[in-house]
C-alpha cells in the first residue's frame, strides 16, 4: 500500500507518518509538505532513512507538482493534513487560509480522480461546529451538527469539508473526513497553548491567557488521533464522517496552572490578555459513532498525556529551540507583545 501524506511535517502529520511506519511497516509512506513556518523537516529526522518513506518538498495548491507525484508514485490512498490551522493567524491574513484549506484541497482531490484512489482522507476539525455554551455541559458535537463556524480558519475547514462530500456524490470518490478535538502532544508547534506554556514557563517568562481563561476545550493526545485515522482508512465506511474525541474536557486557565505546578514554576506568571476575536468557549466531541463503528476510544488520560508531552518538551529542547529563535519570534510579538 502507498500512503500519500500531506502536511506531513506538521504536528499531526508527522506523529501520523511515526504511527504508520511502525503500525503497517510494509507499506510505503510519500510525505509532501510545503515546509511553512509550521513544518520542521528536522520533526521527520528519524524516519528520513527507511526506506519505505520518501520526502517531496510540495506545495498541495501547485497542480503541475501534484499531479506530476501521482504520475510517478500512483499512491493508494491520501490523508491530507496540510493546512493553515491556527486560528489567530486566519483573522490576520485570511486568504492565506482560503488558499491552502479549499484550493490546495480541490488539487489532491482533483489528482486523486485522474489517477485513481482507493481512500481520500480529510482530517478536519470540531471548530467547524462553532462552539458550545459553557452551562450546559451535556450538550456535545455529533457527526449531524449543524455547521456554524466562527472564525476564517474554521470557516476555510467547513468549506474544504464541504467541497469533499461534494467530490464524493458528483464523481464518486471515495472520500473519508475525521473531525478531531484539540490535540496536544510530542512536536506541537511552539504557538499553541500547552507547547507556548510549558516553553514559557521554563524561561520564567509571562504565560499569556485569553480573556478569563475560561474558555473549555476537549484534548486529545495525538497518538490516540493517529490510531482513530489508522482505522477509519482500514474500516470507514466511504462518505462518512466521524467525530475523534479525547473525553478530556479542560478550561485553558486550569491547564496553565497544571503546567505550572508540573514545572514547580509560580501561579504569579500567568498574564491575562485581551480575548481573541469571536473566542469559541466550549468544544466537547461525542465519539460514540467511530465507538460503536470502529471500536475506537481515546487511550490516554489529560493527566497522563500532559505529563508525557512536558517530558518531551523538556527532552527535547534543541527542536523547539531552534523554532522559537526563528521566524516566530516575529509573529509572538506581533500577537502578544501588545496585549
Amino acid at each position: 500500500m502507498k500512503i500519500a501524506v500531506t502536511g506531513g511535517a506538521g504536528f499531526i502529520g508527522s506523529n501520523f507518518i511515526f504511527h504508520m511506519l511502525k503500525a503497517h511497516p510494509e507499506d510505503r509512506v510519500i510525505c509532501l509538505d510545503k515546509l511553512t513556518y509550521a513544518g520542521n523537516l528536522s520533526t521527520l529526522a528519524s524516519v528520513m532513512d527507511n526506506p519505505n518513506f520518501h520526502f517531496v518538498k510540495l506545495d498541495i495548491c501547485d497542480r503541475e507538482g501534484v499531479y506530476k507525484l501521482f504520475e510517478e508514485e500512483h499512491p493508494d490512498m491520501v490523508v491530507n493534513f496540510a493546512a493553515e490551522s491556527h486560528v489567530d493567524r486566519s483573522i490576520e491574513n485570511p486568504e492565506i487560509f482560503l488558499q491552502t484549506n479549499i484550493i490546495g484541497t480541490s488539487v489532491l482531490m482533483n489528482a486523486c480522480r485522474k489517477y485513481g484512489i482507493q481512500r481520500y482522507h480529510q482530517v478536519s476539525t470540531d471548530e467547524v461546529y462553532g462552539d458550545l455554551p459553557l452551562d450546559r455541559p451535556n450538550l456535545f458535537f455529533t457527526e449531524t451538527t449543524p455547521i456554524h463556524t466562527s472564525s476564517p480558519y474554521s470557516s476555510s475547514k467547513a468549506g474544504a469539508d464541504l467541497l469533499v462530500l461534494a467530490y464524493h456524490r458528483t464523481y464518486g470518490l471515495p472520500v473519508t473526513i475525521s473531525r478531531c478535538s484539540n490535540n496536544y502532544g510530542p512536536y506541537h508547534f511552539p504557538e499553541k497553548l500547552i507547547p507556548l506554556m510549558i516553553i514559557n514557563a521554563l524561561h520564567d517568562k509571562p504565560l499569556p491567557v485569553y480573556g478569563d481563561g475560561l474558555n473549555v476545550r476537549d484534548w486529545l493526545y495525538v497518538e490516540d488521533h493517529c490510531r482513530a485515522i489508522d482505522l477509519i482508512l482500514q474500516k470507514g465506511k466511504v462518505g462518512e464522517i466521524y467525530n475523534v474525541g479525547g473525553h478530556n474536557e479542560m478550561r485553558n486557565i486550569d491547564i496553565v496552572k497544571l503546567i505550572c505546578k508540573e514545572l514547580g514554576k509560580p501561579e504569579r506568571l500567568i498574564t491575562h490578555v485581551t480575548d481573541r476575536k469571536g473566542h469559541d468557549r466550549r468544544y466537547a466531541i461525542d465519539p460514540t459513532k467511530i465507538y460503536n463503528e470502529l471500536e475506537w476510544l481515546p487511550e490516554t488520560k489529560f493527566a497522563d498525556g500532559i505529563k508525557k508531552t512536558i517530558k518531551w518538551y523538556l527532552e527535547n529542547q534543541e527542536w523547539w529551540e531552534n523554532i522559537v529563535n526563528g521566524e516566530y519570534q516575529g509573529y509572538y510579538e506581533r500577537m502578544y507583545g501588545r496585549r
